[in-house]
């Protein structure tokens, strides 16, 4: 067999069989299960870059990103035990936002199983109610067959991640087995029947709304130009649910704004006073319904089209009048083919919804020194069309979903599970994938905090990140949450933190701090000069939490 010259290794035909599938990027943290891999990736440097993270949560979150910006499973490799569990909360990330993803965890040698072995770990135990499918390769000869079902799994229906084991003995297996060839993904339809009804429906409302909300890896630039030919040939109001706000041109005259955290009053009216909802992708959860409170359990009070690329996210709570499985790409086309309405007897209350919209974002709310909602105006305006931004979770994401509109798709990188940590390394991902575009990572200090060693990957891989902190010392989103229902008993959300700007120097980072909006400008138009990463620690005050709400107001209860 070693004579043969189809004969290779496990760890060979793995990582041949990733290459069949179209992978550039794998991100790892390096661990010594896996070492048979890690010689086979050695000698593919130019096919398959591997990218050396500093914490396995990070892996799973670039991964993750990888896979929402492309539509094609990102890759990650950990070790076992503390590695897998370390990965979680990426996987976790996956599977509530629906991306693509496969994460390889080393194993024990397959002799050493169920024996308590160093650093065993059960992963359908630790993953198996968050990942579409996990298994070990127990032997080297069903590699292709493995990673084809993976590839294939991870993207199909309601796309999610795939954790796969690797034991140890397993890498070093030698097999005559060929490499997989490349998945071609599975896409659905909608039937005539079903785009009759949905046009019949929109000629016998009087105010028909889109809330659109699709899985990012499974929309496109070409399904966002479809749909808006749709929304003008009906003049419908579109609305985008919360942090996929990039799905829609926000500067459209039929675009109406979030449904989500922090909403206009006006576009709740406006939602309320819709007798047809046109759902896209959307889950509808407890966000897009505000706690369960909207719309009528299990048959809404309006009338209810939804939309979905699988049958996974249709009539979960809510029980739609019109139910269509397509993928995204095909439904749009086929809608933007539908004949021109010859009437729209709701296009006053459009209009009126976009200025409520351009009203609501350009009020600052509760003006600060700092000016959050300047900076956000600013670099809507100052910035390229096709800047990504990423952010994670607390309250500073509020300024962000709030000023800074998009006008294509794949430019706002967040999280619907709202994790924190998940924009340093979304945003070193993005850059890795496009390193000619402008990265902009918002974090809070709270946030930036829970990954920000990554900056050290950044200046590793030079990435074109400008990393900008919102430091308030505060895990204000908790304290806001502890004042409303216990006022003046927060506790547990100071902060003690370092000079981000300084923290930043010493990981070989230009940086300045901030703490006013033309503070901001000088240090964006100097840092935006220098090349690969850099850092603006923007200094803020701790009474206001968002733009609508202070924390002096609270403790009044006001």
């Amino acid at each position: 067999m070693e004579n043969n010259p189809n004969t290779r290794t496990g760890g060979q035909l793995l990582v041949e069989c990733l290459i069949s599938q179209g992978a550039k990027f794998g991100y790892c943290v390096p661990g010594e299960s896996y070492l048979g891999v890690l010689d086979a990736l050695y000698e593919v440097k130019d096919k398959l870059e591997l990218i050396i993270c500093r914490q396995e949560g990070s892996v799973a979150f670039m991964a993750e990103a990888h896979g929402r910006l492309t539509g094609l499973p990102g890759l990650g490799f950990v070790t076992r035990g503390p590695g897998a569990a370390n990965a979680v909360i990426g996987v976790q990330t996956a599977h509530l936002d629906g991306t693509p993803m496969i994460l390889f965890v080393g194993q024990v040698p397959r002799k050493n199983r169920e024996r308590g072995a160093f650093q065993e770990l059960d992963l359908k135990g630790l993953f198996g109610s968050i990942a579409k499918l996990v298994m070990d390769i127990d032997h080297a000869d069903r590699i292709p067959e493995i990673i084809s079902r993976a590839y294939r799994t991870a993207c199909s229906g309601r796309p999610g991640p795939v954790v796969i084991g690797l034991p140890d003995d397993m890498q070093l297996e030698l097999t005559q087995a060929l490499p997989c060839k490349k998945n071609i993904p599975t896409k659905t339809g909608p039937g005539s029947d079903s785009l009759i009804q949905l046009s019949e429906m929109i000629s016998a409302a009087q105010r028909p709304l889109i809330l659109l909300g699709a899985k990012p890896s499974n929309w496109c630039q070409t399904a966002s130009d479809d749909l808006q030919k749709f929304v003008e040939n009906f003049d419908l109001p579109v609305a985008t649910v919360f942090r996929r706000q990039d799905q829609f041109d926000n500067s459209h005259p039929n675009y109406v704004g979030i449904k989500g955290v922090g909403n206009d009053p006006q576009l709740e009216k406006l939602v309320g006073e819709a007798d047809t909802l046109i759902v896209i992708g959307a889950e509808i959860t407890d966000i897009e319904s505000n706690g369960y409170t909207k719309y009528g359990i299990p048959n809404p009070t309006q009338k209810l089209i939804h939309i979905c690329a699988n049958h996974y996210d249709l009539g979960k709570v809510f029980q739609p009048d019109l139910a269509i499985v397509s993928d995204y790409k095909e439904i749009t086309r086929a809608l933007s083919l539908l004949p021109r309405a010859e009437k729209t007897p709701w296009s006053d209350w459009v209009k009126q919804g976009r200025e409520n919209y351009l009203k609501f974002t350009t009020d600052p709310g509760h003006y600060q020194e700092a000016d959050l909602a300047g900076i956000m105006m600013w670099l809507r305006k100052s910035t390229a069309e096709d800047t990504i931004v990423t952010f994670g979770a607390g309250n500073y994401t509020q300024w962000v979903q709030r000023y800074f509109g998009y006008t294509k798709f794949g430019n706002q990188m967040a999280t619907q599970s709202a994790i924190m940590g998940y924009s340093v390394p979304a945003a070193i991902s993005a850059s890795l994938l496009y390193p000619e575009r402008t990265i902009l990572s918002f974090a809070g200090d709270g946030c930036f905090l829970m990954n920000g060693q990554e900056i050290a990957t950044a200046a590793r891989y030079n990435t074109n990140v400008m990393f900008i902190v919102i430091n308030n010392s505060l895990y204000g989103s908790i304290q806001m949450h502890q004042e409303r229902r216990f006022p003046n008993r927060s506790m547990a959300c100071d902060l003690t933190n370092p000079e981000f700007d300084k923290l930043a120097q010493a990981y070989g980072l230009p940086a300045r701090k901030v703490t006013s909006l033309d503070d901001f400008k000088l240090a964006y138009e100097e840092l935006d000069k220098t090349s690969g990463p850099c850092l603006i620690e923007i200094v803020t005050g701790q009474d206001i939490l968002t733009p609508s709400i202070k924390l002096v107001d609270l403790r009044k209860g006001s």
